[in-house]
C-alpha cells in the first residue's frame, strides 16, 4: 500500500485528523483529479463534473482537523474509495 493510500484510508476512516500533513493531503487531492487554485494562504480545489469546493489552510505543517473532516465529507459524497487513483 502506498502513502497515498494509506493517507486515503485514515482521511476515509477519520482517525487522525490533526495529524495529516497539508503537503500530504494536497497531493493527494491533486492526485484524485481535482484543480488547485490558491488565493493568499487559501488552496481552493475544485473538480470537474461535481458542484463540491474544498478550501484548506495550514496549520503549521498539518492541515486543520474540521477541513480534513470536510474532505472526508466530500470523499464520501463523490464515492472516492482506497483503490480510487491514489
Amino acid at each position: 500500500m502506498g502513502k497515498q493510500e494509506r493517507l486515503l484510508n485514515i482521511i476515509l476512516e477519520g482517525r487522525s485528523d490533526a495529524n495529516i500533513s497539508f503537503r500530504d493531503l494536497l497531493s493527494l487531492l491533486r492526485t484524485l483529479g481535482f484543480e488547485e487554485t490558491i488565493r493568499g494562504s487559501h488552496h481552493l480545489f475544485r473538480k470537474k463534473g461535481t458542484a463540491e469546493k474544498i478550501n484548506l489552510q495550514r496549520d503549521g505543517n498539518k492541515a486543520k482537523p474540521y477541513q480534513v473532516k470536510q474532505v472526508r465529507e466530500i470523499f464520501v459524497a463523490l464515492g472516492v474509495r482506497e483503490n480510487d487513483d491514489a
